[in-house]
């Protein structure tokens, strides 16, 4: 049988024709058995965000696995259906954490309107079954939210925790249909606080290719920039707070321990936000890129005409999110500076 002693967790030394063979996760988790005080399951975690989620509870000495689909290694990093709900229960009895955070959606507001079927299902859908997991073994959650759940209309940021949301998009929609399946499962168990919701802004970071980020891909849009006969419009009109991966892994981290020690999690708040206070356009990060590297955007146009009202995705104006919650709870809410952190990160690839 599989070892089930924590030191045997980072690889399984049973042949394969004596583990399970039931299901397309058995190679991958069914020779796992983790008994920690302090485990963590992580979703999404090949991704932009879930990287830097599992190197930050890495760093505070937790057991750490986390789940992919098309990235997964089977080792530390799990092939689960998050919409197959036997997997995600089967991982969940395995690896037995005593929180999770749900990386994991769709998250891209354009592909998340070419495919609406396909996001409802990762972002509400899967989110719904994986609480219900959760609430029904005591694991604490963490669903990770966006600040497009909120309009961004002119003077209204920086919204509360409390704020009324009202997506102008089947992104932002989907993300507040999950956070409300989220805690609704927690609440229906007779467990709130045992899940909360996380809401942060556009972020960046150690990226694998630009194209994981809003914000990193726009260095790419400088270099284009470069070409002979280039001509790029860019927004200048909308305002974000890029915010920092691992930033946010840190926080993911905090969170965690906070209320996995509180005696009465009921009274803690189930809707927190983290964000970044820098604040640029996309033609303003594009302004600071060229600068860092050294590079003209004389072929950058900036557009200040803000949404097409015919474009199928409406992005909002401001949606800068409040930190207040988290502030009130004692969690440090400082972030690395935007520009520093991108000075130190190009410094090998400039001219």
């Amino acid at each position: 049988m599989c070892p089930s002693s924590a030191s045997a967790t980072k690889s399984c030394p049973v042949p394969s024709e004596l583990c399970s063979t039931s299901s397309r996760t058995q190679r991958s988790i069914s020779c796992l058995a983790i008994m920690s005080q302090n485990a963590v399951l992580v979703t999404g975690a090949t991704g932009l965000l879930g990287r830097q989620v599992v190197r930050a509870f890495e760093r505070e000495s937790w057991t750490v696995k986390g789940t992919g689909f098309s990235r997964a290694d089977g080792n530390s990093i799990l092939k689960v259906d998050l919409a197959d709900a036997a997997e995600v229960e089967k991982v969940l009895d395995i690896v037995k954490p005593q929180a999770v955070v749900h990386c994991a959606a769709n998250r891209y507001p354009d592909k998340c309107e070419s495919d609406p079927e396909g996001t409802r299902a990762l972002n509400v859908a899967a989110s719904k079954s994986f609480a219900k997991l959760c609430a029904a073994r005591d694991i604490f959650l963490i669903y990770i939210s966006t600040d497009y759940v909120f309009p961004g209309k002119p003077g209204d940021a920086p919204y509360e925790a409390g704020a009324t949301p009202r997506p102008t998009n089947l992104y932002g929609q989907t993300k507040l249909d999950g956070e409300h399946a989220t805690l609704e499962e927690f609440k229906s168990a007779g467990k709130p606080g045992l899940g909360v919701v996380m809401r942060v802004p556009v972020l960046y970071g150690d990226a694998e290719v630009p194209s994981e980020s809003a914000v990193n891909i726009l260095m790419e849009s400088v270099w284009k920039a470069q070409e002979e006969g280039a001509k790029i419009k860019m927004d200048h009109w909308a305002l974000r707070y890029p915010t920092n991966t691992e930033d946010v892994g840190r926080v993911c981290q905090d969170v965690a321990t906070k209320y996995l020690q509180a005696g009465d999690r009921s009274a803690l708040p189930q809707i927190l936000q983290f964000s970044s206070e820098d604040k640029y356009t996309k033609y303003e990060i594009c302004q600071l890129f060229g600068e860092i590297m050294g590079l003209p955007i004389a072929a950058i146009e900036a557009n200040t005409e803000g949404n097409d009202p015919n474009a199928s995705v409406q992005r909002p104006y401001d949606c800068h999110l409040s930190t207040k919650a988290l502030k009130d709870l004692g969690i440090d809410v400082s972030t690395q500076d935007f520009t520093g952190w991108w000075r130190w990160s190009v410094r090998a690839f400039r001219k």
